[in-house]
């Protein structure tokens, strides 16, 4: 009762104190966060529902409570997806979703990733055979180079080319690992140098860092070692404690190597997003905060959390799975204002630079439902303030339905190569139409709807609406300090009436593709609904659907 208590507390804190809850933002603020509406030019008139209001939906636009980071819409590219470049169709696609950040290079392959080595060129003081903290059989390990320039693979040059072509900003994981594994005299200064080396290179086109990726896990390479070839006495088994002592130097050689190049970049450290509490849990994890911070201290300029919402390889109801969307985001928050508390060290910002969900064998991954999952993280994203986020990942491997890919890797039945799956559809369009300012918003009538209220810059009202239940419900929405314009537009999001309650496909105000799986081609030319504000705004919304909707400022001429 006392730890419940004191979570209360923080959580009330985070949100009564502005400027406390900044924090957790920081620097991922900094630049033009502006938005503009996209008020459609082109539009299919809407027939307002003439059945009785069941929710009422009330938005503030004299009420703001804080602004839209623009890195919360990010994704993960890694070098097993495709040169992209090289794809067209995948390359027209991300520049349309407009994702603002994109991650490289992973994922767990971080710590085994050499940016400036072609394929042969292993360093010597690398092993063959790495160590894992799991059960796998002990192999040659893959090495992944940076200078790889095969078409099926995502090189350096490539990455960089993607962040110009798309117009969105790098992260960047470097690896870690190697300061474990590596036999060389020292190899925690060793790696360091390899890392500082690539902010070098890097020349100031990157801001934001990662120093490894989920290190504490038995997953990653360098979670154990061998201690009969490790040359500065390292233990077997990483801790927090030894991964904030090595952060320290990772984060000294890089800081120093930036200032030479006349670069300012921020640096994030691997915590552990939830309290550790579980029989099954290892000691390693359940430590690895604590260790951390008395190691590192404020080292560190932002806190790297992962989340994949539901319970690991479960086949998750539907409810389920869009529950932990607002659940599990807030707690992450709540939990990293306690940690700096019990560590007595600042508060920083938070970045989720991974997170989808774990629920297997019903297609849960590649269905409408884990579209509604996105649209919900991403409005739990702005309402607790998180700095940043980029959804894992891009293209992965379909995995009988099981698949984190955004994109279709070709190796799904009857579905070509880059086809988008529905995700791809919640995100664009969030994206679109929610400004750059979160407003106060209430709901009544159900507790199955959502609402995420923004406002733009250039002076519209953005709004998802989201109904996580199976009835459908007629919704009035009426804006207090706002004089609503002309028009309001909509787009509705619904699922299909294949595999149960996953349907793998996604249906835009109606319209579907041609495939099994996935929605139309050509998301941008879809026309929204539109209808006159007159004395009232309503809109329909089916069971298990998401409607995007921008309501027009009467002061906008």
């Amino acid at each position: 009762m006392k730890m419940k208590i004191k979570l209360l507390c923080i959580v009330i804190l985070s949100i009564g104190n502005q400027a406390y809850a900044q924090n957790t933002q920081g620097f991922f603020l900094n630049g033009d966060q502006t938005k503009t509406a996209p008020v459609p030019g082109d539009y299919i008139k809407y027939n307002q529902p003439t059945s009785a209001v069941s929710v009422d939906i009330t938005v503030d636009y004299g009420k703001v409570t804080g602004k839209v980071s623009k890195y919360i819409y990010g994704n993960n590219t890694n070098p097993y997806m495709s040169n992209i470049v090289g794809q067209s169709e995948l390359l027209n696609d991300i520049k349309t979703l407009q994702p603002q950040i994109l991650r490289y290079p992973g994922g767990n392959l971080s710590n085994v990733f050499f940016w400036n080595a072609a394929p042969g060129e292993k360093q010597a003081d690398v092993p063959d055979t790495i160590l894992y903290g799991d059960n796998r059989e002990k192999k040659p390990e893959r090495i992944w180079y940076g200078r790889d320039e095969d078409v099926n693979t995502l090189s350096l040059n490539n990455y960089y080319a993607t962040l110009k072509q798309t117009n969105s900003t790098g992260i960047i994981c470097v690896n870690y690992g190697y300061a474990r594994y590596g036999t060389g005299t020292n190899p925690v200064q060793k790696a360091a140098h390899l890392a500082a080396d690539w902010v070098r290179h890097d020349h100031g086109r990157t801001r934001f860092w990662e120093v490894g990726n989920e290190n504490y896990g038995a997953w990653q390479a360098g979670f154990q070692i061998d201690t009969a070839q490790n040359k500065d006495h390292q233990p077997r088994y990483i801790t927090g404690q030894l991964y904030g002592a090595h952060f320290k130097v990772f984060a000294d050689s890089m800081k120093a190597a930036a200032r030479q190049v006349g670069a300012t970049i921020y640096i994030g450290a691997v915590i552990i997003e939830t309290p550790k509490e579980k029989s099954w849990e290892g000691e390693i994890e359940k430590n690895w905060n604590a260790g951390f911070f008395k190691m590192a201290h404020n080292t560190a300029d932002f806190f790297i959390v992962h989340s994949y919402y539901t319970p690991y390889n479960q086949n998750s109801s539907a409810s389920l799975i869009l529950n932990t969307a607002t659940a599990e985001t807030a707690k992450i928050i709540a939990y990293m204002h306690q940690l700096t508390h019990d560590y007595h060290v600042d508060i920083k910002p938070v970045a989720l630079t991974e997170w989808n969900i774990f629920a297997s064998g019903s297609k849960q991954a590649c269905s409408y439902i884990n579209g509604i999952h996105a649209a919900i993280v991403l409005g739990e994203l702005a309402k607790n303030k998180y700095g940043m986020a980029s959804r894992w990942d891009l293209a992965n491997g379909y995995s009988e339905g099981n698949d984190h890919g955004m994109f279709s890797k070709g190796d799904e039945p009857g579905i070509p190569l880059w086809n988008p799956r529905p995700v791809y559809y919640y995100m664009y369009y969030f994206q679109k139409f929610f400004g750059d300012q979160l407003i106060e918003s209430s709901v009544s009538g159900s507790s199955d709807v959502l609402v995420y209220a923004s406002r733009f810059s250039s002076g519209e009202v953005g709004l998802v609406i989201i109904n996580k239940g199976l009835s459908q419900q007629t919704m009035h929405i009426k804006t207090e300090n706002f004089i609503p314009g002309k028009r309001y537009y909509l787009y509705t999001l619904t699922g299909g009436n294949d595999n149960g309650e996953f349907s793998q496909k996604v249906f835009v105000n109606g319209q579907g593709g041609k495939y099994e799986a996935g929605g139309v081609s050509a998301v941008e030319k879809i026309k929204s609904f539109s209808a006159l504000t007159g004395k009232r705004i309503t809109v329909s919304s089916p069971g298990y659907s998401v409607q995007y909707v921008l309501i027009e400022n009467e002061k906008i001429k």
